[in-house]
């Protein structure tokens, strides 16, 4: 039997799973019954492999398999580890590495690219958000668990590590070596454009990254600025915490978000009048790339119509998340509660969908035979000019933006969010 078939049967029987087990974990109106029932046919599945599959299974890596899937099928971020990778994973992280550099989560079973780290080795390799890391070292990503391909990518400063990069538009893998370092996180850049117009560009949104932006914008206002735009595309490592601060710095009153889970009381995050530093018009650009406390801020700004956000819907990740131990020493990291856009939306789940909607400018490299993404039909793409901060700027001189709260935020729809093509994704 050739191990691509077996692959299948693993697959399959992995998907199976994590549909019947749904219910049983998210725990969604399922009787005692129905849990019962639903454990019943899992049994019986893992009976029917054991018993008539073509040659004996390793029941190990089956259910090993299945969980994963599961894992996997409740958002691209939990992980199983055993108690070995996990007990390395713990060691890893009180050593503090050095990595590679890139954000990452979990999509369609590989390990996904959210964004990169300026300056890092995986940004100097030109990875970006979209592409698939398909081997760490020459193993599979293909359903391996999140905190265990990270614990891969992470080593002693200036060790290498060789990876296979699957990207739009290519038809194979791409093999790189990149050498670990420790990167230290962009800080908060600032400049004035013409008609009075304040820029500012958030790359990170770590813990104490608000008050260099309340500083830049003070700086701002001295030199004149009546209106500004807050970038914050590419902004995905950090903390939500961090996000509600930054919208804080917008809004004098309203919900900022609230955080809610299973076994985790709502708690309402508001904005306090004494914390607001900017009261002007503002416009905040997105991307793909945006995630995390910049998709806190962004949803804030615009559900409380503070601001127009002009982009790329984000990436989808504002969580907590926590290990929780086995008895065996194994462990099951997962979100416990979710973030949520004052319009009652889970932000991991719905991401931030902008009220104006255009595609990032997206310029290949001159030794690239990549192909360039599809122009915007709202600008034509011109060679070395940033489409979407040029929107933004219309937007505020064009006076779409008011500096109050009576401004009427442009409506939104699924239909209005950009595709982002096909993947070239191996199949099983």
């Amino acid at each position: 039997m050739s191990s691509r078939f077996k692959l299948f049967v693993m697959t399959t029987s992995t998907c199976l799973v994590a549909a019947l087990l749904w219910g049983t974990v998210v725990g969604r109106s399922a009787s005692p019954d129905e849990t019962y029932r639903h454990l019943g046919v899992y049994t019986e599945v893992l009976s029917k492999i054991k018993s008539d599959y073509v040659e004996e299974p390793d029941m190990r890596n089956v259910t090993v398999g299945a969980v994963n899937g599961l894992l996997e099928s409740l958002d691209p971020y939990s992980s199983f580890l055993n108690a070995e990778q996990y007990k390395q994973y713990q060691k890893d992280r009180e050593a503090k590495k050095a990595d590679i550099g890139a954000i990452l989560s979990k999509k369609f079973g590989y390990l996904g690219v959210v964004d990169t780290i300026p300056e890092s080795a995986a940004a100097k390799a030109g990875l970006n958000t979209g592409d698939f890391i398909e081997t760490v070292g020459g193993v599979s990503t293909r359903d391996m668990p999140l905190a265990y391909a990270q614990m891969l990518l992470r080593g002693d400063p200036d060790s290498t590590i060789e990876i296979s990069v699957m990207r739009l538009r290519r038809s194979e893998p791409q093999k790189m070596t990149l050498t670990r370092g420790v990167f230290k996180l962009p800080k908060v850049a600032s400049k004035m454009l013409p008609e009075q117009i304040g820029y500012v560009q958030v790359e990170s949104m770590e813990s104490g990254k608000t008050k260099e932006v309340a500083a830049a914008i003070a700086a701002l206002q001295q030199q004149g600025a009546k209106k500004l735009v807050l970038d914050l595309r590419n902004s995905a490592s950090g903390v939500p915490e961090e996000g509600i601060a930054l919208a804080n710095l917008f809004l004098e009153k309203g919900l900022i978000t609230y955080v809610q889970g299973q076994k985790t009381a709502r708690q309402n995050f508001d904005a306090d009048a004494a914390k607001t530093s900017f009261k002007a018009p503002l416009v905040v650009l997105t991307n793909r790339g945006t995630a995390n406390g910049a998709e806190v801020a962004a949803a804030a700004l615009l559900d409380n119509k503070r601001a127009e956000v002009v982009g790329e819907r984000t990436y989808g990740d504002a969580a907590v998340r926590k290990a929780i131990t086995m008895e065996d020493g194994s462990a099951v990291i997962l979100s416990v509660a979710k973030y949520y856009s004052p319009s009652g939306k889970a932000i991991q789940d719905a991401s931030v969908t902008p009220s104006v909607v255009v595609a990032d400018a997206f310029e290949a490299s001159p030794d690239s035979d990549e192909e360039a993404a599809p122009e915007s039909p709202e600008i034509p793409k011109k060679s070395g000019e940033d489409l979407l901060l040029k929107k933004a700027v219309e937007v505020l001189t064009k006076g779409v933006v008011a500096a109050n709260l009576d401004t009427k935020t442009a409506e939104k729809s699924d239909a209005a969010r950009p595709a982002l093509g096909p993947l070239n994704v191996p199949s099983p």
